[in-house]
């Protein structure tokens, strides 16, 4: 059996700081970052943002067209 290192299973990421030691303002301005990378990632890859908004699903797109879905 091939013993893998614990280093090459945890995926590193970009966060420079841990969010439970950020101050409330900075964890806000990294969430806001975090959801824009998100849609944009979602839109580079041709696929809709996707949420719930009062109750409803809803699927917005690159194009800027929104659906409430079913």
């Amino acid at each position: 059996m091939i013993e893998i290192p614990v280093e090459q299973l945890i995926k590193k990421g970009k966060m420079t700081m841990e969010p439970w030691k950020m101050t409330p303002a900075e964890r806000d301005e990294w969430e806001l970052r975090m959801q824009a990378e998100a849609k944009n990632h979602l839109f580079s890859i041709g696929q809709p943002l996707v949420y719930e908004k009062e109750g409803r699903m809803i699927a917005e797109y690159a194009d800027g067209k929104i659906i409430a879905l079913h």
